[in-house]
């Protein structure tokens, strides 16, 4: 009696089957090249490494092929594949290759295959960054001359996913509004500071990628080294309270402000329905760090009165304090 076993596909089917359509195998095969004499290409090691990221991605390199031992491994990653293959040797030369070649450029180069491929819209694109903690030591690697590029620093630094206690390393991105496409990505130290770089990636995107994106990013980008940086840019970003200029500008009345009118339909119900909602804002057109921009303050009154409160409860508790004291 012939014996059946049974694999599983589960959701990483349809990832697969992505990956196959967007052709990044072949693309990583063409980049790297491919050795008769290996059971397993770089491009499918990538793609294997892309659906472990789907799951589980926490344990060490030497475990990876753990995770494809009940899957259908010859329908995910092809014909003759045996999960033994996934070793950590193979991986971690694949890796090195890939570093050598230049990750932020290969990243790019697939993101806009993506964009054209599937028609992604890319009128507004989305910089931020994030932070992974790493457990071990991780002792700083010194750059030497064997080292084109120089490899990024495991260090203590503000941590987003509050883990303040532990090394980590930065990423990052920049996607699409449309559907979160990544275009731009990019692995730095641990302890980098958005308000020091992101003038620089947004002058590097714009460089690599031509596109002509409306960036929008939070108040790390705002600073006179940045605005200057990206003055011949198209942006979005909010302006941070701690500036002399934003304070200033603040505190005109919005109640002495006049809606603005427009005869289009659709703008017209933009402002119906902003002004039922509680609503106000005013245009302002600014100059900073030699800069022509236009800032728009918004005012909400639930978000008012939500404050209001917030703030009610935080003098009662100290009157509270007070009485015990």
């Amino acid at each position: 009696m012939e014996e059946i076993t049974i694999k599983n596909l589960d959701h990483l089917g349809i990832v697969a089957g992505l990956i196959d359509e967007i052709k990044i195998v072949e693309i990583i095969n063409q980049k790297l090249g491919v050795d008769n004499r290996e059971k397993i290409t770089s491009g499918q090691v990538i793609k294997a490494l892309i659906l472990n990221g789907l799951g589980m991605v926490s344990r060490p390199l030497y475990l990876f092929s753990h995770f494809f031992e009940d899957k259908a491994v010859e329908k995910l990653l092809g014909v003759g594949i045996n999960s033994e293959y996934l070793n950590d040797d193979k991986i971690g030369r694949v890796m090195d290759a890939i570093y050598d070649l230049g990750l932020t450029n290969l990243f790019i180069e697939i993101g806009l295959l993506i964009i054209k491929k599937f028609k992604i819209e890319t009128k507004y694109a989305h910089l931020d960054s994030t932070s992974f903690h790493v457990h071990g030591e991780y002792n700083q690697i010194e750059s030497t001359e064997n080292y084109e590029q120089k490899p990024i620093l495991i260090t203590k630094g503000y941590s987003r996913d509050h883990r303040p206690d532990l090394k980590q390393c930065v990423l990052d991105l920049v996607v699409s509004s449309d559907s979160g496409i990544p275009l731009f990505m990019r692995a730095a130290d641990g302890n980098e500071s958005d308000k020091a770089v992101f003038g620089q990636i947004l002058t590097e995107v714009k460089k690599q990628i031509k596109l002509d994106s409306i960036m929008v990013c939070d108040s790390a980008l705002y600073s006179q080294e940045n605005l200057k940086l990206i003055s011949n840019l198209k942006w979005v970003t909010r302006v941070p309270m701690t500036l002399k200029k934003a304070k200033e500008v603040i505190e005109l009345d919005l109640k002495k402000v006049k809606i603005p009118s427009s005869t289009d339909p659709e703008i017209q119900e933009i402002i119906r329905v902003l002004q039922e909602k509680g609503y106000k804002w005013l245009e302002q057109e600014v100059t900073y760090a030699g800069v022509k921009q236009r800032w728009l303050i918004v005012e909400s009154e639930p978000r008012k009165k939500s404050d209001v409160q917030k703030l009610d409860s935080k003098i009662e508790q100290e009157g509270l304090k007070l009485e015990k004291l």
